[in-house]
């Protein structure tokens, strides 16, 4: 898959954050629930667009810091403030180069040997495969709070390309044909948000 094509499934999925934003009470971005959630929606928003901060930051030097985090709490307290810095990002975004090309990154997740180099070998390809991985799953976290919440998302919030193209085709296999599971039932719903996640 081509930088050109990442860089756009990105920011796609940057777009679906302002949609959320636009429509999400100020409480429920804001609220936790132990020990059901005890990060909320805001925080997982911050975390995703920390993230992409720290990818478009380190572009000019190939060095990306996903440890450089800022943890912004105007991001994760205020709806505004995140929509703010998600527009930002996807200007930044769609200013990209479509090239790849090497780039060092660290991700240090654990306590390792601090005399051990935290950095690694990558590329921005496989980078915004990452990105776009990293929101997917955040973003099932969110739907998770969402339903909590009584707040129905998309079909699409939270669920893996890869899963989607399973369902279409699942859905177009099975078009005519009798579907005995109940997917209403307990089961039903625990198998779907198992899919979301992955």
């Amino acid at each position: 898959m081509s930088c050109k094509t990442l860089i756009a499934h990105n920011v796609a999925y940057l777009h679906q954050a302002l949609e959320l934003l636009g429509v999400l009470k100020e409480a429920d971005y804001r609220e936790t629930r132990p020990p059901y959630f005890r990060s909320g929606i805001g925080e997982h928003l911050r975390h995703i667009i920390e993230h992409y901060q720290c990818f478009v930051r380190g572009l000019p030097a190939a060095a990306i810091d996903y440890d450089g985090r800022e943890r912004d709490t105007r991001i994760s307290g205020s709806t505004a403030h995140a929509a703010g810095s998600i527009q930002t990002l996807i200007a930044q975004m769609e200013a990209l180069r479509a090239e790849d090309q090497p780039v060092r990154v660290r991700l240090d997740g654990s306590n390792a040997d601090p005399d051990e180099d935290p950095w690694s070998s990558s590329t921005i390809r496989r980078e915004l495969q990452y990105l776009q991985a990293h929101t997917v799953h955040h973003y099932a976290l969110i739907a998770f709070i969402l339903r909590l919440q009584g707040n129905e998302p998309s079909e699409e919030f939270g669920v893996a390309p890869s899963t989607l193209r399973f369902r279409a085709s699942d859905s177009t296999r099975n078009t005519g044909a009798s579907d005995s599971t109940d997917r209403s039932s307990p089961a039903a719903e625990a198998s779907r948000t198992a899919d979301a996640a992955r």
